[in-house]
């Protein structure tokens, strides 16, 4: 199955976003299994600096800043969404200067040093993205990692029981018909997604919560050479 389709624009996303707001958090019902595994194997107990790309309403970086990152540690958290911006910075407050949100302009591309972060997180975001445009930013993500960071990646993904098939079949053809229907998001895979000269995939898993399955994917940033 082509995993390429019609995408919503930047514009088209950054509104159904806006309209959304705190709604996104009741996602947690099928999100928080994936995201939690994610958690339990991408060490941010040893992390420095995490980049997250689309942070909604900071759920995950009050997760991860509260129980698993060192005090030390720094975490910058953007988003295209004025609302999602607005909720995350009233949720994070509390966590002072270890935590920027900003807001973005829909750009893949960051004026940010290489090498500036040990994890790059996003979570049910590039499923929004074109082909293309996914390809821009795992190339940033490779640029903004150090050497050895950290690619922390989650998304819906095809079904592999029949109630999974069956919502996950149905999820696509929605978004066939009218993107804006379910967010923008289509079921991916993620793995197929990571050119090997630039990433070493390090872990695989698919979990599913009420018949929604998510793929979940660490790897490790590779050194190209020549």
């Amino acid at each position: 199955m082509s995993q390429e389709g019609r995408v919503l624009t930047h514009e088209q996303a950054q509104a159904f976003y806006d309209w959304m707001g705190a709604k996104q958090d009741l996602q947690a019902f099928y999100e928080e299994k994936a995201t939690r595994d994610l958690i339990a194997h991408a060490g941010f107990e040893t992390a420095q600096a995490v980049f997250e790309f689309g942070c909604g309403t900071g759920a995950f970086a009050e997760h991860v800043l509260a129980s698993h990152l060192p005090e030390e540690a720094r975490y910058l958290a953007l988003d295209s969404s004025t609302t999602m911006v607005r909720l995350a910075n009233m949720r994070l407050a509390r966590f002072g200067n270890r935590v920027v949100v900003q807001q973005t302009d829909g750009s893949l591309q960051f004026e940010t040093a290489p090498g500036s972060y040990d994890r790059f997180v996003s979570t049910y975001v590039v499923d929004l993205l074109s082909l293309t445009d996914i390809a821009t930013l795992l190339s940033e993500a490779h640029r903004l990692l150090t050497r050895e960071g950290r690619l922390c990646l989650v998304s819906g993904t095809h079904g592999s029981t029949g109630l999974s098939r069956l919502l996950t079949g149905l999820w696509a053809r929605l978004h066939a018909l009218r993107p804006a229907l379910v967010g923008g998001c289509r079921p991916l895979e993620l793995r197929t997604l990571l050119p090997t000269t630039h990433w070493q995939i390090t872990y695989v898993n698919v979990v599913t919560a009420f018949g929604i399955p998510s793929e979940i994917v660490i790897a490790e940033r590779r050194t190209v050479t020549g």
